[in-house]
């Protein structure tokens, strides 16, 4: 596959270093960037033979089969715009856009034009986070009830970001984008995110994007997604996720603590860990940070979708959906009420909420709960299915509520 990157910037380099060491086929041919001397620091470093600071001219030129895009928000809209006019593949970063509108309209470019369009949500991608969605698919922890994700750090690394009219908001539409389609996929994407309640706050920065906020999506099969964002968190990147079923439960630490630990003086400037704000005391280095973030994966979906005339694991589709649930976060920090989540486009279930199922323990009652209590007895709390009444049985208990 021959490459070509939109951008010169922090994630553009991550991109780079996934490419260069990824299916050994695939190469990136062009670079842009609007600097034209970025643009050839960046080909240089990467060896790339191509550099433009013309957007349209990068895109169309004919050595590119594929466009990734890894620019500032506001310039997502127009670059997609440019690969469907070009004919060309486009993988997007996050966010998709900075509103659902934006992300729709790139989704109505890449389908009308009849080109792949992925989303690179590299955090679906990380090696602990595809292992833990099998299991849940598999049937490992039941029905899922809480998706629970969490990133945090001190703040991004561009400038841009921290322009509310450039980013399109703070650390939701920066890093809640990520929580949103974790939980989602942990719930199952075919079930439809119907509201949306969130506080928000600027409490440490001065900008007018909110550096901290905590959400609740409610899906339509009962289940919650809850995300926690910040720029604030200090001491290198939390990126947490935990998940809660009917039969089980996952714990995930995709970042700080992950078993590689290390102390140092400070005394070499080497590089750590993303995130990381300092290089002397107790470190969590990564071992091999583009796989561990996922990167490494992403790229052979996308490339292999391409080649085999196949969606992708993670589409513009899926990045129009956290848009708009984004869309109703805001709408909720500002109203301190449930807000709906409003979808022009929806392709998953029509049904309607699902009923809940509970487990029976004979023909008269249902089964709350089963434990076994230090002495041993075993002991199960029942609620009768006709009366309503909660009882406990055990070997010398029976029944005693009825």
């Amino acid at each position: 596959m021959k490459i070509a990157i939109l951008g010169s910037g922090f994630i553009a380099r991550f991109y780079a270093e996934s490419l260069i060491a990824q299916r050994r086929k695939d190469i990136i041919t062009m670079v842009y960037s609007n600097s034209e001397e970025r643009a050839k620091v960046f080909a240089g470093d990467y060896k790339i033979p191509h550099a433009s600071n013309d957007l349209d001219a990068a895109v169309s030129h004919p050595e590119v089969e594929v466009v990734i895009i890894a620019l500032s928000n506001h310039l997502h809209l127009p670059a997609v715009e440019a690969c469907a006019k070009a004919g060309k593949h486009v993988l997007c970063t996050k966010p998709l856009g900075r509103t659902a509108s934006e992300a729709k309209k790139m989704l109505e470019l890449v389908e009308n034009a009849g080109i792949m369009g992925g989303y690179l949500e590299d955090l679906c991608y990380t090696p602990k986070f595809i292992k833990s969605v099998a299991s849940v698919r598999a049937g490992a922890i039941g029905k899922v009830l809480l998706a629970k994700s969490r990133e945090a750090h001190s703040g991004p690394h561009s400038n841009w970001f921290w322009d509310k009219a450039l980013s399109g908001g703070g650390a939701i539409v920066d890093l809640g984008c990520h929580c949103i389609e974790i939980a989602r996929n942990y719930i199952g994407k075919q079930h439809r995110p119907v509201a949306v309640l969130c506080w928000s706050a600027t409490q440490v920065h001065p900008i007018d994007a909110e550096d901290n906020a905590i959400g609740l999506v409610k899906y339509d099969n009962g289940a919650i997604g809850h995300f926690e964002v910040s720029w604030c968190f200090r001491g290198g990147m939390d990126l947490r996720d935990e998940v809660q079923g009917t039969d089980g439960t996952i714990w995930i630490n995709n970042f700080l603590r992950t078993g590689f630990e290390m102390f140092s003086l400070g005394k070499s400037a080497a590089y750590v860990a993303e995130k990381a704000e300092t290089n002397s005391g107790w470190l969590f280095p990564v071992g091999d940070e583009v796989h561990e973030l996922g990167y490494s994966n992403m790229f052979t979906d996308m490339f292999e979708a391409i080649e085999q005339r196949r969606d992708p694991s993670e589409t513009f589709y899926d990045g129009y959906i956290v848009n708009a649930v984004i869309d109703a976060a805001y709408a909720s920090a500002q109203s301190g009420k449930w807000e709906p989540v409003e979808l022009e486009v929806w392709r998953g279930n029509t049904e309607g909420a699902q009923t809940v199922s509970h487990v029976e323990f004979d023909e008269n009652h249902y089964l709350i709960k089963e434990e076994v209590l230090p002495s041993g007895e075993k002991v199960s709390i029942l609620k009768n299915k006709h009366t309503n009444v909660i009882s406990k049985t055990s070997p010398e208990y029976q029944y005693n509520a009825e």
